[in-house]
């Protein structure tokens, strides 16, 4: 098996970084492509106090073991699989299972930070970044947390105002230069995600 192509998907919280890559990834059979989430690789936190947990910065990059998802990349080139680590953002640690992935020709990798590490950035063949206005940014947060992670509308603009901004500004928004193509205004775009989709299928078709 050749080598697979690497594609990042980065930007920030709520910019749609996640719908294009679910977009992309579902107009193709899964013999042929593969996601990893970045998301998945938060650090196992079991070993601590609930309490504790909570506290935890999930956009500052201490937070995520990239390491690991540096091996996992690596594994997936050279045509091993992988067991994608599951994290549970309810009790803020991983779950004791986990997802095995196979290596395919293209392997998605998305994430918030994903250009910000050089180690992760140079695996990547194509790299990504999808820019969407901040207001726009914090309402896809907020309806994402009160929805889907159980938590307050006053905690989730505390936690925007204190934490989430500071960290895009540091480490977020500069990785952008990174980037060998920049989306505007995420899932929304579906001139960039046609563009992408046929982009995969020519790479397909010349393997």
């Amino acid at each position: 098996m050749k080598k697979p192509i690497f594609i990042g998907i980065a930007g920030g919280t709520g910019s749609g970084k996640s719908t294009i890559a679910k977009e992309i990834y579902g107009q193709f059979d899964g013999d042929c492509i593969a996601m990893i989430e970045h998301d998945a690789y938060y650090k196992d936190q079991s070993n601590i106090p609930f309490e504790e947990r909570i506290k935890t910065n999930y956009d500052h990059p201490n937070a995520l073991e990239t390491t690991l998802l540096i091996e996992h990349l690596r594994q997936l080139a050279s045509g091993k699989a992988i067991e994608k680590p599951i994290y549970d953002f309810a009790q803020h640690t991983r779950l004791k299972e986990t997802i095995n992935v196979e290596a395919r020709d293209i392997v998605i990798v998305e994430g918030i930070m994903i250009l910000d590490d050089p180690e992760l950035r140079d695996l990547l063949d194509i790299k990504i970044y999808v820019d969407t206005d901040a207001d726009v940014r914090i309402i896809r947060r907020m309806v994402r947390d009160i929805n889907e992670r159980g938590r307050t509308v006053d905690s989730v603009i505390e936690q925007y105002l204190n934490v989430v901004r500071p960290m895009h500004m540091q480490f977020v928004e500069p990785s952008k230069k990174f980037a060998d193509i920049i989306i505007p205004e995420g899932g929304h775009n579906r001139v960039a995600i046609d563009v992408m989709a046929s982009n995969i299928r020519h790479i397909l078709q010349c393997r």
